[in-house]
């Protein structure tokens, strides 16, 4: 079982967006996959049509075992279960950061799920402190979504320092280019000084596309509601990246 996290100390990067359209896109080539959403804001509930509600709210979540175990739905799609997210979450990192063995506890709630799931893929909230670190305790990888912005490359320096600083295993944390417009030349300049500034960066972009803006009204995956768009194509493009590069680099043929 391998765990994944949509991770970024930077909001509106397109995470949540990332995080439905890989889950989607994993449940279809057979493997039984579960999407955990860790934002209050339940943004990744929202899209799959399921209540954002939690047995017994945080302090269920916290506890773990059975709680947690109850509060796992079915989505419209074979393969593929949703842990919703709910308000409650919102003092998630407080309530960590209060407790023993506070930067592992999230490793804990998850264990349950390893002999459930091929994949769990994490829709993390926008964070750097406790619940960041319990991210990283219990992922294999961390996967950063990255505009081609100067102050979105200058916050992925702040998370590999921080990283470093707190040493966790960089060579863990791979990032991909997101809302790209190619018509902009600052993009096009940023996304050639990343790849050469950053290691771990994947050979994939998602454009900013009118396409992914509206699955907030579609509340689906793009490639259920758009399938052989330019947007379908690109979460696609990625999924088969991290396959290459990630999940399966061993693989004959596989590149990053």
């Amino acid at each position: 079982m391998t765990t994944l996290a949509l991770y970024s100390n930077k909001g509106g990067v397109g995470k949540t967006t990332a995080a439905v359209n890989l889950s989607y896109l994993a449940a279809q080539t057979g493997a039984k996959t579960l999407i955990c959403d860790l934002d209050p804001q339940s943004s990744a509930t929202y899209y799959f049509r399921v209540k954002p509600k939690l047995k017994s709210g945080a302090k269920g979540f916290i506890k773990g075992g059975k709680q947690v175990y109850k509060s796992v739905k079915g989505t419209d799609y074979e393969n593929l279960d949703l842990l919703p997210a709910d308000f409650s979450l919102r003092n998630l990192d407080v309530t960590f950061d209060k407790m023993k063995r506070s930067k592992i506890r999230l490793k804990k709630i998850l264990y349950p799920f390893k002999c459930e799931y091929n994949l769990i893929i994490l829709d993390c909230p926008v964070t750097i402190g406790i619940l960041a670190e319990n991210i990283f305790n219990a992922v294999d990888y961390t996967l950063v979504p990255l505009i081609p912005t100067t102050l979105s490359v200058r916050t992925h320096r702040q998370l590999l320092s921080f990283c470093k600083k707190k040493k966790y295993d960089v060579g863990k944390i791979y990032t991909f280019f997101s809302m790209v417009d190619r018509h902009k030349k600052m993009h096009l300049e940023l996304m050639t000084r990343v790849v050469r500034e950053f290691n771990g960066v994947l050979k994939s972009l998602i454009p900013y596309l009118a396409q992914i803006e509206k699955m907030g009204i579609h509340r689906e995956p793009v490639a259920v509601y758009s399938p052989g768009s330019v947007a379908s194509k690109s979460y696609q493009n990625l999924w088969d990246k991290i396959q290459e590069s990630i999940l399966y680099p061993n693989r004959e043929g596989s590149h990053q």
